[in-house]
């Protein structure tokens, strides 16, 4: 076939050699850059049998009115791995939760595999870092062929979406924002790729025929998680379950162990990890450190929340801002302005483009040097 690939950017390379290599005639587009491929003019002119985009491409973009409908980057890797596919395979994706949803899955899972998230990719059960990648469906593809490589498992976070060539989808939340330059919904584009998973593990506050609510096999009761279902049934006690973010995360990866056949009894021993609620004292000062790729409002209220219940000290220094853009997740200016009125802090440092501190690093040593006690907050939307 002679394929079109269009962002280069967000995977679109990737997917460009990946398609080559199954002996396809490739053109690939940079639609945001122009800096690698072909040009659009060029690509205008030609004709092709495929076409395949991100989902957050602007679908009046020329290349897409010329050449379209495309099908999605998610749908293409899928089409990439041709069944040659790591088992059991469970595909992760949502606003927020992916990452401590897939460490916390991936804490359960018996034997080898792999584990994709934005913190990297590692190999279990030694928890080995192997690389670390963007989350684009591409990036997949290679997490894909070590997981078979090593006849194991594979627990992947994907960004906008999933392939549903995995065993078992989740979706993390239910939040939406817009998309493709404000013409599509993000949890639209979710649904309608979750739609053709196998089966599909839900958070609360949204319904997919056929879905499994993970509310309806676990429930809790402060530090205590009980959860029945699938044959599986027991409790299981840690102090992140009185933590909003994680008693999500770990609700999905409880419900999603059960679908699977596992006992999720050992997430008792989950840490929290480093960016997603992270606790630490420096001698008389604390630091709770929630800077990651799903950092908003809510995150930053509830460790703010935490780190004054630790502390016991209303005095606290909040780190705010965007340390880098997300492709269609930011931390808008609105927002942030919203969530430090809802914190209330002693002293606020900004992150980011236009500010004092340029990134978390330069932004917490600015915190340390005006908070001598007490407590500082990181919440900086970052990818780590």
């Amino acid at each position: 076939m002679r394929v079109l690939v269009l962002d280069t950017i967000h995977g679109g390379a990737e997917l460009a050699v990946a398609l080559r290599g199954a002996g396809h005639q490739v053109d690939e587009v940079d639609v945001y850059l122009g800096q690698a491929g072909i040009p659009v003019a060029e690509a205008l002119v030609r004709t092709y049998d495929l076409v395949t985009a991100p989902v957050h491409l602007d679908p009046d973009h020329p290349l897409l009115r010329r050449h379209g409908p495309a099908v999605s980057h998610h749908e293409m890797v899928k089409l990439v791995l041709d069944g040659r596919l790591p088992h059991p395979f469970i595909e992760i994706t949502g606003a927020q939760g992916k990452t401590t949803t897939a460490h916390a899955l991936a804490a359960l899972m018996p034997g080898s595999g792999i584990l994709h998230t934005s913190t990297g990719t590692y190999r279990y059960p030694e928890r080995e870092r192997l690389w670390k990648k963007s989350i684009t469906p591409a990036s997949l593809i290679v997490a894909a062929r070590e997981a078979e490589r090593i006849g194991g498992w594979l627990v992947a976070e994907e960004s906008l979406g999933v392939t549903a060539a995995g065993d078992v989808a989740v979706l993390t939340s239910p939040e939406d924002y817009p998309v493709a330059a404000g013409k599509k919904h993000a949890i639209v584009e979710k649904c309608r790729l979750l739609s053709r998973a196998r089966t599909v593990v839900l958070p609360p506050g949204i319904a997919l025929s056929g879905g499994v609510a993970a509310d309806e096999i676990v429930s809790f009761d402060g530090q205590v998680c009980r959860y029945e279902g699938c044959g599986i049934a027991g409790t299981f006690a840690n102090p992140l379950c009185t933590l909003a973010g994680y008693r999500t995360a770990l609700s999905l990866a409880a419900a999603t162990a059960c679908v699977l056949g596992i006992d999720p009894a050992p997430l008792a021993e989950f840490a929290a990890l480093p960016g997603r609620m992270a606790a630490r004292w420096e001698g008389d000062l604390l630091i709770v450190d929630n800077a990651n790729s799903g950092t908003n409002m809510a995150t930053t209220a509830e460790a703010a929340r935490y780190a004054r219940e630790l502390s016991g000290s209303e005095t606290l220094t909040l780190v705010i801002g965007e340390e880098a853009r997300a492709v269609c997740e930011g931390f808008s200016p609105g927002d942030v302005q919203r969530a430090v009125s809802a914190v209330g802090p002693t002293a606020t440092v900004y992150v980011g483009e236009g500010h004092a501190a340029a990134t978390l690093e330069a932004g917490l040593a600015l915190a340390r040097s005006i908070t001598p006690a007490g407590a500082i907050v990181l919440a900086v939307k970052t990818w780590r």
